[in-house]
């Protein structure tokens, strides 16, 4: 893969989250790549916009289209995860890969109880007190470095709810036959949770592997930046030329 052919990268980050979440693996792949971290609607700087599906669809669309380099690899962590799978449907000409982390649960039936119990809990705790507790939760378990930047951007609460509503009951393994681009599951090896589904998944696409982070959790991105960065880079470059 020569250099001008290298495919750029768009981060849709997780629940509650911002584009601060990539901070990690964009010091090390801005070195290689055209890459680019978005906000999706009701979170970080995009706090005050209504959560959608269509609209995280268009800001993952607009990303990809600013980098200016063909279609896109596109990594997406938990709830990004969900809504990446959504681009690919919507929007397959602009996809050139894609990374599922963190995503690989079906959200119907049975498998949609935790989900359910989360959303409906958040709303009842004050919002500085799920801050604090987030704030010490990600600083007792990882270093500034990797953290720091997702701590300021701050956690988008109001809009868990919201978007766990839209989430639930729409995907499970037949999302994946919507996904006309190689695929990443790429997953901790101790989220129990969300990588319930992901032998389905893989089975459900034809050009799909699954990598798991030795001893990572749900936020591998953050409990191991190294693995989980040469995992997405690795996927990248060996991504089919474009065109």
């Amino acid at each position: 893969m020569t250099a001008t052919d290298v495919p750029p990268i768009v981060l849709v980050h997780g629940t509650r989250f911002s584009a601060g979440q990539w901070s990690p693996q964009l010091r090390v792949l801005r070195g290689d790549f055209p890459v680019a971290a978005v906000d999706l609607p009701g979170h970080g700087a995009r706090a005050a916009e209504p959560w959608s599906l269509d609209a995280a669809t268009e800001i993952i669309a607009a990303a990809a289209e600013q980098l200016d380099r063909g279609p896109a690899l596109v990594v997406g962590h938990s709830l990004g995860g969900y809504a990446a799978l959504e681009f690919a449907r919507r929007r397959p000409e602009l996809l050139r890969g894609l990374v599922l982390a963190g995503a690989s649960a079906s959200t119907k039936g049975a498998w949609a109880k935790p989900y359910r119990l989360v959303a409906g809990l958040v709303p009842r705790i004050p919002a500085d007190r799920l801050t604090r507790w987030n704030d010490r939760l990600l600083r007792r378990l990882h270093p500034p470095e990797v953290v720091d930047a997702t701590i300021r951007a701050g956690y988008a609460f109001h809009t868990l709810p919201t978007a766990w509503a839209e989430v639930l009951g729409r995907f499970d393994a037949d999302a994946m036959r919507h996904v006309a681009a190689p695929v990443l599951i790429l997953n901790g090896e101790k989220d129990t949770v969300f990588r319930s589904g992901e032998r389905e998944f893989a089975r459900a696409h034809p050009d799909a592997r699954i990598e798991l982070i030795p001893r990572a959790g749900h936020l591998a991105n953050f409990d191991d930046p190294e693995a989980f960065t040469g995992a997405v880079r690795r996927f990248a470059l060996h991504l089919p030329a474009h065109g």
